[in-house]
């Protein structure tokens, strides 16, 4: 009677530990999706902000800025600070501040102090990636569950990317600008609270006794500078003064990170990771696909509002589908784990995704709605079936004890990716409607001129010209997502090429 009353009381425990895992799991997409909607929300509200400042459109445009630099440059921060002194303990603390952060913008009184809330939240809020990556893959360590995991977590992400804007525009509209930022304090405060209560603390099993403050300046500033000129670069002009100043410093500030990081005896970032096949492989193919990705996507709404005279709102519901769709995806993929060798499931899931982006090259301003739904979620369901197998790999290719700093690295690819992405089809849209007005122009003839017809030829031709730009970066974005679909054959996972567990410790 006690064996069977003592198998009931171990059963009982597992199943309440099964449970409460799940609980984390839930608890980490709250504070993803919250910090990815702030993101997103904020551009919906410059307008406003504008009039009730005074300021200019391109002073406004420092909001933006400023976050995405201090987001980028202490992400792997916060990784290293993850496996060190513990991640609940880090996460915990960038909820915090990113509340505190939250409730002061929403009080802004001018565009300083604006930025410089805007830089606390951002500060703060780079804190959940590498720490709740980290979180999830100590707690859940079977490696088809962990898989699944992950790709739900990821499929976060493109949930806030959507529903952003359907969320902000309605608070906008009721509430006014403020209300963006205050509203993150309640959700804010329910998440906090579920981290406090079902959060184990984990720490890296290598005792700390050093910070690397001198690593952290040095790709610190190589970031900042390098986000800088891919964001203003385009408004500076790509061989400006300003942006040849940027270009030197990203590379003197990268070359001394390097010099530093050989000698400090605990690095921000463990070079040694560079060393590893399946590490490095996977951070090319993410860098060249979400490159891509992000790049084309960033065009849509603009094409949308531009050519299809649909509105903001109702360009946000055209991407409804695609929020959808990596939901979908992302668990799939991850649940193929220990079945496909997971180079070619991203590879397959990037070929796809490239046929989504390639779809896009056929728009024209006769387009439907669907001409653009579909395609967007053929996409999103490719690139969400490659996301749980990249974050596996990435995070059973290093130590366990430093699955933060890996988690942030992976992010700040991607992060450094997508400005790559806007920055380099941003120019090539500018570039290719140029050299189409010439070329259309040169094969064009007006047989009638009058003032109104030589002005209608003028529009037609410059409206032909911006379609058919638009179709040539998408064509050229989808071939970058073959160039990533061929370079993930590259990635060798040798214990899963041996049949052996992914996360065998």
């Amino acid at each position: 009677m006690s064996t069977e009353r003592s198998l009931a009381q171990n059963t009982q425990d597992s199943s309440a530990d099964r449970s409460l895992r799940w609980w984390v799991l839930v608890t980490v997409i709250l504070g993803t999706f919250l910090g990815r909607l702030d993101q997103t929300i904020v551009n919906l509200a410059l307008p406003k902000i504008i009039i009730d400042f005074n300021i200019s459109v391109s002073a406004a445009g420092w909001i933006a800025t400023a976050y995405i630099l201090a987001n980028a440059v202490f992400v792997p921060v916060w990784g290293k600070l993850g496996d060190t002194i513990g991640r609940k303990k880090v996460y915990v603390m960038g909820f915090i501040g990113f509340l505190f952060g939250s409730a002061l913008a929403g009080f802004a009184w001018n565009l300083t102090s604006m930025i410089g809330f805007r830089i606390l939240q951002a500060i703060a809020g780079s804190a959940d990636y590498p720490t709740a990556m980290a979180i999830l893959t100590i707690t859940f360590t079977d490696m088809k569950e962990r898989a699944q995991v992950l790709g739900l977590w990821s499929s976060s992400f493109a949930a806030a990317s959507v529903f952003g804007p359907l969320i902000g525009g309605f608070l906008i509209d009721s509430f006014g600008w403020r209300s963006i930022f205050l509203v993150n304090i309640p959700v804010g405060l329910l998440g906090l609270f579920m981290a406090l209560k079902f959060i184990d603390e984990s720490v890296s099993d290598n005792e700390s006794h050093y910070f690397d403050w001198w690593g952290s300046l040095t790709l610190g500033g190589s970031l900042a500078t390098l986000v800088l000129v891919l964001d203003q670069g385009a408004t500076w002009g790509w061989l400006s003064t300003n942006s040849v100043l940027c270009y030197a410093s990203s590379i003197l500030l990268f070359l001394a990170f390097l010099y530093v990081e050989q000698r400090a005896p605990e690095p921000i970032i463990d070079l040694k990771f560079f060393k590893i096949n399946a590490f490095v492989t996977t951070l090319v193919n993410s860098f060249i696909v979400f490159m891509g990705m992000m790049g084309s996507v960033f065009l849509i709404p603009i094409f949308a509002e531009t050519f299809l005279g649909f509105n903001a709102t109702q360009t946000g519901y055209l991407f409804m589908p695609m929020a959808f769709a990596i939901m979908i995806a992302a668990p799939l993929g991850g649940s193929l784990t220990g079945k496909v060798q997971s180079r070619f499931v991203i590879m397959g899931s990037t070929l796809v995704a490239a046929f989504g982006v390639y779809l896009f090259s056929y728009l024209d301003p006769r387009s439907s709605a669907l001409a653009i739904i579909v395609p967007l979620a053929i996409m999103a369901f490719g690139i969400g079936f490659g996301m749980a197998p990249r974050t596996n790999i990435v995070a059973s290719s290093v130590p366990p004890q430093e699955i933060g700093s890996a988690s942030a690295i992976l992010a700040l690819v991607r992060n450094i990716a997508g400005a790559f992405g806007i920055a380099l089809f941003g120019t090539l849209l500018t570039t290719t409607t140029g050299q189409n007005v010439l070329r259309i122009a040169q094969n064009s003839q007006l047989n009638l001129m009058t003032p109104e017809t030589y002005k209608q030829f003028i529009g037609l031709i410059i409206l032909k010209a911006q379609v058919s730009a638009y179709g040539t970066v998408f064509a050229v974005a989808a071939a970058l997502l073959v160039v990533g679909a061929i370079s993930s054959l590259w990635i060798r996972v040798e214990k899963e090429e041996k049949g052996e567990d992914l996360f065998m410790e």
